[in-house]
């Protein structure tokens, strides 16, 4: 409380007693008046034994907050209901991860290092839906190249998402990150696109490095988040959470604002080939590079082992030692960007590259084939 100084005392006694009231104290007489004469009011109207409330019309209220269907909250209502949790147990130990549903006969897609351990020894995979049923799940097929896995539960009709185009997604868009971080199931997050065509590397092993190009967002994305959707502003599905940026630290393990997700126009060509035949392929050129070079470009190994006979770099004339410095118009500083560069494309495209060799830059064209699972 803070106390005026030097204050002058005018009279110890109260100003009712005084018989002229200061000007501070006809404020409070008249705010006291005012008081009075409103309660004076009421006894009087009791005091005649009727009731004040007898002639007010007395109505229940009800305040009801309208959700419009393209805010955060209307579009996570839709979405909520495709969204699973999923849980797996192995010899290893359990972890926790999230999906969706592809289609409504009890394919869900999600990410394959979040069913990799199951996969490759003794375990199971179990499924939450939004409303608490559990099911068992099968696994039906993995690419871990686009770190993809296509899992079942034996049940009908369920609410598949929408599928947007990930190819028309602008930086800026608003989007939406849903699933289960730390295993809290239903968690909805929001955020923005940052980046297109992000070159990421996922996966939790060395022998299942996933290269994807990625949609970057800043929507809270953790552990656990692996396989939820990321939906845009009309709550259509535009790409699969699949990894999150660190800084190098153990003490580190949460959301920083760089999240990435596999656009859903790849994830759907993936997850259709993988419902069809539980196997999935992807383009490739025919060569091994140094993913330890340093300099600027994708360098072709150095051993005889790095161009793959009768492949489409054998057949352009690409050379081990070669670098690849661009690729359909886009400088390619790293062998990572070409990796995701060239998986982004569809087996049997016909793709224009640049390469370096002796201080000239040849340009050539090649056309992707599959590889060979």
């Amino acid at each position: 409380m803070i106390f005026p100084r030097n204050r002058k005392a005018v009279s110890n006694r109260p100003w009712w007693e005084s018989g002229v009231p200061t000007k501070s104290s006809r404020g409070k007489f008249f705010f006291t008046a005012l008081i009075a004469s409103c309660l004076g009011g009421f006894l009087g109207v009791t005091a005649t034994g009727g009731s004040l409330f007898n002639s007010a019309n007395i109505v229940n209220s009800s305040s009801t907050i309208e959700r419009a269907p393209d805010s955060v909250a209307g579009i996570a209502q839709r979405v909520l209901p495709s969204v699973v949790s999923i849980n797996t147990r192995s010899e290893s130990g359990g972890g926790t991860g999230s999906g969706f549903v592809f289609d409504s006969n009890g394919y869900i897609l999600t990410n394959n290092h979040v069913i990799a351990e199951v996969a490759d020894g003794n375990g199971s995979l179990r499924v939450t839906l939004n409303n608490g049923d559990v099911y068992d799940a099968t696994i039906v097929g993995r690419e871990a190249s686009y770190d993809l896995a296509i899992i079942k539960i034996t049940a009908n009709n369920l609410p598949a998402l929408q599928f947007g185009d990930s190819d028309k997604v602008a930086v800026g868009d608003a989007v939406i990150a849903i699933g289960s971080p730390l295993g809290l199931s239903g968690t909805v997050t929001m955020g923005i696109i940052s980046a297109k065509n992000r070159p990421v590397t996922a996966g939790e092993s060395a022998t299942e490095s996933s290269f994807i190009n990625a949609l970057q967002t800043d929507a809270a994305i953790n552990p656990g988040n692996s396989g939820g959707p990321l939906v845009d502003a009309t709550g259509a599905v535009i790409g699969v959470n699949s990894a999150i940026a660190s800084l190098g630290s153990t003490a580190q393990t949460g959301s920083i604002g760089l999240g990435f997700a596999i656009p859903i126009n790849q994830a759907r060509k993936t997850a259709d080939q993988l419902i069809k035949s539980g196997k999935a392929t992807y383009p490739i050129l025919g060569v091994s590079l140094d993913m330890n070079f340093t300099g600027v470009g994708a360098k072709v190994a150095q051993s005889n082992a790095a161009i793959l006979a009768d492949g489409p770099a054998a057949k352009a004339g690409i050379r081990a030692g070669d670098i690849i410095i661009n690729f359909e118009g886009k400088t390619i500083n790293a062998a990572e960007e070409l990796i995701v560069a060239i998986r982004a494309k569809n087996v049997g495209d016909t793709v224009r590259m640049t390469y370096y060799r002796d201080g000239k830059e040849v340009t050539i064209t090649v056309t992707l084939i599959a590889a060979k699972n």
